[in-house]
């Protein structure tokens, strides 16, 4: 692990440039210290740019062949296409976006507790970074990413990063009935006498599997718990900075 990022292990061994950020290595202050990578946070924009040239670095691309999108907490998927700019596709409104083979862009998310998924497609090359909360876990964005991708699914490849995890992703009942119904039993922690706690890596993995991907890596990274290593909206409330969660298509 680098101080301003931590790899996929297995997407690493297939040769694709891609990374999730801590908040370490970066030149923000205050709430914000030290790698701010969210634009519309509060944070000097100046700040914000020199952290996402220090991301680019640490990762491999170039920070204008970074794509990004408003994030809704929703199930649309956007496809980079090759020529486009990163400041129009920017523009728009998605939780999910794809990058074709051959264009060599990268695509990225921004987060803050909810799950950034990474997937590659070993045989093309394609990629795709999906921003997965619980809203977007129930709206179905990981199965809706897929489909946008096709490709033979025993050939993708899927990376689940740090991301609040079962022990401090506290529900109410609603929410918790209403992942259960999308996604299925065992994601629901009932630990009396607090509220129920779910399991979003777990209600990822079965999404991924049910669609036909095999190779899930989950590292397992609680951003709740390490206030050092990982911006927390739920600990830290607005004025929590963004993580990004970014690959590179081949």
């Amino acid at each position: 692990m680098s101080e301003t990022i931590v790899r996929s292990p297995r997407l690493r061994d297939a040769g694709f440039l891609h990374g999730f950020s801590t908040r370490r290595g970066g030149v923000s202050e205050g709430e914000f210290s030290l790698l701010n990578l969210g634009r519309s946070v509060g944070d000097s924009i100046e700040h914000v740019s020199e952290n996402h040239k220090r991301l680019a670095a640490a990762v491999g691309y170039a920070p204008e062949r970074l794509f990004e999108r408003s994030q809704v907490h929703g199930s649309a998927v956007y496809t980079v296409r090759s020529g486009e700019l990163a400041e129009r596709v920017r523009e728009g409104q998605s939780d999910a976006l794809i990058a074709e083979a051959g264009t060599g862009a990268a695509v990225g998310v921004r987060v803050a507790d909810c799950v950034p998924v990474l997937i590659a497609d070993t045989k093309s090359g394609a990629v795709a970074a999906v921003h997965a909360g619980w809203r977007g876990v129930v709206a179905g964005v990981v199965t809706a990413t897929l489909e946008a991708m096709r490709g033979e699914r025993e050939g993708f490849i899927a990376a689940i990063g740090p991301s609040i995890g079962p022990c401090c992703f506290e529900v109410g009942d609603e929410v918790a009935s209403q992942l259960a119904e999308a996604v299925g039993d065992g994601l629901v922690l009932r630990r009396a006498p607090q509220k129920p706690h779910v399991d979003l890596w777990r209600a990822v993995e079965m999404q991924l599997y049910r669609a036909g991907v095999r190779t899930i890596d989950t590292l397992g990274l609680c951003t709740m718990c390490d206030r050092d290593q990982w911006f927390s909206f739920r600990r830290d409330g607005a004025k929590s900075g963004r993580m990004l969660g970014v690959i590179v298509a081949k």
